[in-house]
């Protein structure tokens, strides 16, 4: 066999590996998809603006500007909801994006958490801020007090990718 035509074995075989590669976090839950058909329900907003609401309960259809001039529109209002996220990383199974509907996952669990604590999460997960031991009380944090499973197991995952790195903050 000659040098290219190994070497050209050899991609395909690493391009096939990576198109079958298992996933790291949580499966897709199953029996989640609520009837969606991506070839005819995506993009939701346009093909199923129903099924779409607020965090505050308003539909799709109620976010006009003339409600957002007349205090009707909250920013709350304008948030997405995590059923929203959910829906749409049902959508990005159905077409076989498995990474992109678990990041849709993780960011649903997400919004259970205020803005200023995910900023602190943010800022303690750089590198050299926290210990191992503050980095697991926020996932025991994440997983308890905002059943934020998903995200939880990447803090306990970071947490003992630095301390193999060295990259904690000495104690």
């Amino acid at each position: 066999m000659s040098q290219e035509k190994l070497i050209e074995n050899m991609v395909r075989e690493v391009l096939k590996s990576m198109s079958q590669a298992p996933q790291t976090t949580l499966p897709p839950s199953k029996g989640t998809l609520q009837g969606l058909n991506p070839d005819h329900d995506y993009p939701l907003a346009a093909k199923r603006p129903e099924l779409l609401k607020t965090p505050t309960g308003k539909k799709l259809s109620d976010i006009t500007l003339e409600n957002v001039l007349n205090g009707k529109v909250t920013p709350k209002d304008v948030s997405i909801a995590p059923e929203t996220l959910r829906m749409q990383a049902d959508i990005a199974d159905g077409v076989g994006r498995t990474q992109l509907a678990n990041n849709l996952r993780r960011a649903a669990e997400l919004t259970a958490i205020p803005d200023n604590r995910i900023l602190e999460m943010y800022n303690a997960l750089r590198p050299y801020r926290s210990t191992k031991a503050e980095l697991i009380l926020i996932a025991e944090e994440m997983e308890t007090k905002y059943k934020a499973t998903i995200s939880a197991a990447f803090v306990r995952e970071a947490a003992g990718v630095y301390e193999r790195r060295n990259r904690l903050r000495a104690e």
